[in-house]
C-alpha cells in the first residue's frame, strides 16, 4: 500500500475499523485475534504488490525463526553463519546477481574474451533489503545472548511482516518490537491523535515537498550536459531536500499508521540538515540502518575499541557496506566510501566530538549539508561518469542562467522549503510547547494541522508517485 495514493486514504480507514471492531468483539475469546488480524492484513498488504513475493518474505521468516532456535540450543558459529547466508541469499539473486554478473561481463570484455550470460532480471520484492536485516538482527541478538528466541511463531511472523514499515523500514529491533507484540495494550486516543500528526506531517513532505521538487530536480538531471552549472547547483541542493522529504515522509506516515494500530516504531529522522559534521548526520538520518550497522558491522569488526588505523578500517568497511545494502551500482558503492572517507577525516580532526555554537554551528552545519548534497548526486545518477560530469559542471561552468521554471512551481517549492526548514529548526531549538504541532495554545496547533491540509490538497502532487527508498 503507498501512503501517498487513493488506495491508502480508503483502505487504511477500513482496515483501521475492522481491526478494532472485530478486536473489540472477540478478542475476550481469542486474546490473539489483534495480532491474527494483523499478520492477515500485513500480507493482503503486501502481496497486492505481487502475490509471490509473499512467498519470500515467509522464507525469510522460516529460516531465522528456525536457525535462531538452533543457534540458543546449540550456540555454534556455523549454524549462524548458515543462517546468515541462507537468510541473504534472497537479497544476492534478486538484488545482487546481475550486477556481478555485469562486473564480470565488463572484466571479460575489457580483456577481449567472449563472456556469454542467459540471466534475466528479476523483479526485487519490495522491502526485501529492510526485512531481511530486521530478521537478520533478530538471528544476531539470539546468538549474541542479548535476546532470548521468540516461542510463539506468531508473534515473530508479525515482528518481521508489520505492514506499516516492511516496504521502507524502519527497521526494528527485536527488543522493541516483540515486547508490543506479546503485550498489546488496549486503544490509545492520545497515541491515536499522535499518529494522525505523523501521517499529516508526513504526507505534506511527501507530496508537496519531495514530489514537487522532484519534477524540477529530474527535468535538470535528465538533461544535465545542456544546463548551466548554476542549474545543476540548484538542482544538487533540491535533491538532498527532495530525498528527505521523500524517505521521512515515508517513515512520518509508516510511523503514524504504527501508532494508529497501537505500536510505536522508531523514528528514522531527526532533522539531519542540522547536523554539524558527516558523523553527526548519521545519528540523525536513517537512524535505524545507522544501528543496525553500528551493531552488526562495526562493533564486531572491532568499533572504536582498537588502535587509530584498526578503527579507521572500521569505519570504512561499514560505510562501503551501507553503500552495497543501498543499491547493486558503483554509484552506491562510491556513495557509501564517501561518507566513509568524510567520516574518518573528521575522527582525524577530532570534529566529530567537537561541540559548536553561533557562527561556528552555523558554518560547520553548511559545510555538512553541502559535502552531503555533493554525495547526493552519486547517488541519484545511473553511473559514475553522470556523476562526476554534474560535479565537474558546478565547478567550471560559471554560466549563471537558471533552467526555466514556472512561476507557480517556483512558489510552491520555496513555500514548501520554508516550512520543512522552519518546523526542523523550532523542533530542534524551542521548547516543546512552542513547537507548531505540540504548541500549548490550541488555535495555533489547529491552524497548523488545516493549513497544511490545505496545503496538501491544493499543492500536492497526486501521482502517487512511489518512494524513492523501496527501491532499494
Amino acid at each position: 500500500m503507498i501512503f501517498n495514493s487513493f488506495d491508502f486514504l480508503w483502505l487504511c480507514p477500513l482496515l483501521l475499523i475492522c481491526y478494532y471492531l472485530i478486536k473489540a468483539l472477540l478478542e475476550r475469546k481469542y486474546k490473539e485475534i489483534g495480532n491474527f488480524l494483523l499478520i492477515a492484513i500485513s500480507y493482503y498488504v503486501y502481496m497486492r504488490w505481487k502475490p509471490v513475493s509473499g512467498l519470500v518474505l515467509l522464507y525469510i521468516t522460516c529460516i531465522t525463526f528456525l536457525f535462531a532456535k538452533l543457534i540458543q540450543k546449540k550456540r555454534k558459529t556455523l549454524l549462524l553463519w548458515i543462517g546468515v547466508i541462507l537468510t541473504i541469499l534472497p537479497l544476492f539473486l534478486f538484488k545482487y546477481l546481475n550486477f556481478v554478473n555485469d562486473l564480470i561481463n565488463d572484466i571479460f570484455v575489457g580483456i577481449s574474451i567472449p563472456y556469454a550470460s542467459h540471466l534475466s532480471k528479476l523483479l526485487m520484492p519490495l522491502g526485501l533489503s529492510f526485512y531481511s536485516l530486521q530478521a537478520l538482527g533478530y538471528m544476531i541478538d539470539v546468538y549474541y545472548q542479548k535476546i532470548e528466541t521468540e516461542k510463539n511463531w506468531w508473534h515473530y511472523m508479525l515482528f518481521v511482516c508489520f505492514f506499516p514499515q516492511i516496504t521502507s523500514g524502519p527497521i526494528s529491533k527485536a527488543k522493541d518490537l516483540l515486547p508490543q507484540i506479546k503485550y498489546r495494550k488496549g486503544f490509545d486516543s492520545n497515541q491515536f491523535v499522535q499518529g494522525l500528526k505523523w501521517i499529516l506531517w508526513g504526507m505534506f513532505l511527501k507530496m508537496v515537498l519531495a514530489d514537487r521538487i522532484g519534477i524540477y530536480v529530474d527535468s535538470i538531471y535528465n538533461n544535465y550536459h545542456y544546463m548551466s552549472g548554476l542549474s545543476c547547483f540548484v538542482a544538487c541542493i533540491l535533491y538532498s531536500f527532495q530525498l528527505y522529504g521523500d524517505f521521512a515522509g515515508y517513515s512520518f506516515m509508516a510511523l503514524g499508521v504504527g501508532e494508529l494500530f497501537g505500536f510505536e516504531l522508531i523514528n528514522n529522522f531527526r532533522r539531519p540538515y542540522l547536523a554539524v559534521s558527516v558523523t553527526d548526520f548519521w545519528r540523525r538520518w536513517h537512524i535505524s540502518l545507522s544501528m543496525w550497522l553500528r551493531d552488526y558491522i562495526y562493533i564486531p569488526l572491532g568499533g572504536s575499541r582498537c588502535n587509530k588505523l584498526r578503527n579507521y578500517w572500521n569505519i570504512f568497511i561499514t560505510f562501503l557496506v551501507s553503500g552495497i545494502w543501498h543499491g547493486a551500482n558503483l554509484t552506491y558503492i562510491f556513495w557509501g566510501i564517501l561518507h566513509g572517507i568524510f567520516q574518518i577525516i573528521e575522527k582525524m580532526l577530532g570534529l566529530h566530538k567537537k561541540e559548536s555554537k553561533g557562527i561556528e554551528w552555523a558554518g560547520r552545519t553548511l559545510i555538512t549539508f553541502l559535502l552531503i548534497s555533493l554525495a547526493w548526486v552519486f547517488f541519484r545518477m545511473p553511473t559514475l561518469t553522470d556523476g562526476f560530469n554534474v560535479i565537474s559542471r558546478i565547478a567550471t561552468n560559471h554560466d549563471l542562467t537558471m533552467a526555466t521554471i514556472t512561476p507557480s512551481t517556483a512558489i510552491f517549492i520555496v513555500m514548501a522549503l520554508t516550512i520543512t526548514i522552519v518546523k526542523d529548526i523550532m523542533d530542534e531549538f524551542v521548547d516543546k510547547e512552542y513547537t507548531l504541532f505540540h504548541h500549548k495554545w490550541l488555535g495555533v496547533r489547529w491552524a497548523t494541522y488545516l493549513g497544511l491540509l490545505l496545503l496538501i490538497l491544493t499543492c500536492g502532487v497526486f501521482d502517487a508517485g512511489q518512494f524513492i527508498y523501496v527501491s532499494f
